[in-house]
């Protein structure tokens, strides 16, 4: 996905309230939208290097959204709702291996009254619900890791793939590793270990987990390279 303006890049003071980070331009400090309601974990530190989306819309309050920050010399993807539609291009132009050539693609489709997944494809008469999770968090130079905090929300998400294997669909799960020259993926189990054990159950149920890692830039980002799932 190529962003739809040039970057600024600016230097992080603060992010606050959520949704709120203040930024320090060349001539000014400005306060940013956050896109990333999470904990974001290891990528706040102040004086990391970001990079934010100038916007004209009279209709938002705030001129800039926060689009990426570098941490330990990685510049990482933060805004969560890119997260669909790099994965929708990556669909669309066959970057999943083992998701190409789909005849259909659609995206935000309901399971069931509670669930919506975040798409829906067919391949050969066979439907595959696919969920995305965005990844962000890295605590050591090669390792990408899924939670950054508890999140109910996503054993949840867990729970109901498995519902759609009894029901006939394949059920796929995609860690979405926004962060540069990761080479592994694995589960945080000690930020969330209800999550690590359903996601053990998941697996053991026939829940396909599939971690990719995008290739970031201030111009665009998309998926690039699989990345082995490791239990350690």
């Amino acid at each position: 996905m190529e962003f739809t303006k040039s970057l600024i890049k600016g230097k992080l003071i603060k992010r606050y309230k959520r949704f709120f980070a203040d930024v320090q331009l060349t001539k000014e400090v400005v306060t940013a939208h956050c896109p990333n309601t999470g904990s974001m974990k290891g990528l706040l530190d102040e004086g990391n290097d970001v990079y934010v989306l100038p916007n004209n819309d009279p209709k938002r309050k705030l001129k800039y959204g926060l689009e990426i920050i570098k941490t330990r010399k990685n510049l990482v993807g933060v805004n969560t709702h890119m997260a669909n539609r790099i994965a929708q291009h990556a669909l669309e132009n066959n970057l999943i291996k083992e998701l190409k050539n789909c005849d259909l693609i659609k995206p935000e489709v309901f399971f069931n009254k509670e669930t919506r997944f975040d798409f829906l494809i067919e391949k050969n008469k066979q439907k595959s619900f696919v969920e995305v999770k965005n990844v962000t968090l890295f605590r050591n130079k090669d390792t990408a890791e899924f939670p950054d905090a508890v999140t109910a929300r996503g054993t949840k998400h867990l729970l109901t793939l498995i519902d759609a294997i009894k029901k006939g669909y394949k059920s796929y799960l995609l860690f979405l590793v926004q962060i540069q020259n990761m080479k592994k993926f694995k589960i945080a189990k000690d930020v969330d270990a209800e999550y690590y054990k359903n996601y053990l159950i998941a697996r053991k149920a026939g829940v396909n987990f599939l971690a990719y890692r995008c290739d970031i830039s201030s111009k665009k980002i998309f998926i690039d390279k699989k990345l082995k799932i490791i239990d350690e």
